[in-house]
């Protein structure tokens, strides 16, 4: 039979299909690369700037707010985040459902799934307010954009991990055991660096010492890259899924 370029079948076909695997890793990789362009374009044009505090001590690396305040950082930066915004926000969902699924005859795994979803959105939302409203613009706003974003990640990966602990008691597939672990240590890494960041910042402030400023800033880098490790564990969650964008079914006429 020919096919015209406007036959049903046509109509029918997807728009768009993604495996989710790719779709996980452009996602991942959109902050990951403008977080790295931003440090190296801060340390290789605006060192003074970037690592200079108000102890005026001796400090070598600077903090990742330092880092995307400046021009052109500053415009690197939010573009890969509003880019990767939107496919976040499609993760969320997709874990919510899927969520709902295994979950459909356990109420308090419901009821997680429903805060883990709660607390998934601010992430997001806290990382885009600290995004577009910088350090050297309004210090009070960038600084609550931070706590939300912080506060929320801690708590959507530890309910997580909780979530995934469960699935691991219950199903026996080789990826999402893979998942669980990776899930689990990422986390506890990402407390711990937190923990020290917030113990060097502190310090910093109080002593003024020389070189624990670069410790923080250190720490800080490897909370970034934990928590975007966390969320790259998605590729063994939906690794045989595709993301389709599709037009809806026309009704058949006769």
């Amino acid at each position: 039979m020919l096919q015209g370029p406007y036959s049903s079948l046509d109509r029918d076909r997807p728009l768009i299909r993604v495996p989710f695997t790719s779709f996980a890793v452009a996602t991942v990789l959109l902050p990951l690369t403008g977080l790295i362009a931003c440090l190296f374009t801060s340390i290789l044009y605006h060192y003074e700037d970037a690592t200079y505090t108000h102890c005026k001590v001796s400090n070598y690396l600077p903090s990742i707010s330092s880092a995307i305040s400046r021009v052109p950082e500053r415009y690197i930066w939010r573009s890969c985040i509003g880019l990767h915004s939107a496919p976040r926000f499609l993760v969320s969902a997709a874990y919510f459902s899927f969520y709902r699924g295994r979950f459909s005859s356990r109420p308090l795994e419901q009821l997680l799934s429903v805060l883990n979803l709660i607390c998934s959105l601010t992430e997001n939302t806290g990382l885009l307010l600290l995004t577009y409203v910088s350090s050297t613009e309004t210090y009070n706003v960038h600084k609550y954009g931070f706590a939300v974003f912080m506060g929320s990640s801690l708590l959507h990966m530890l309910i997580t991990c909780r979530l995934w602990m469960v699935i691991r008691r219950h199903y026996v597939v080789s990826e999402e055991k893979t998942s669980c672990v990776w899930k689990l240590r990422l986390f506890l890494f990402n407390v711990c660096c937190f923990l020290s960041a917030a113990y060097f910042f502190r310090r910093h402030n109080q002593h003024c010492e020389a070189g624990v400023y670069t410790l923080f800033s250190l720490f800080e880098y490897l909370v970034v890259f934990s928590n975007m490790a966390f969320h790259m564990t998605a590729f063994w969650d939906f690794g045989s899924k595709e993301v389709i964008v599709a037009a809806p079914p026309e009704d058949k006429r006769y």
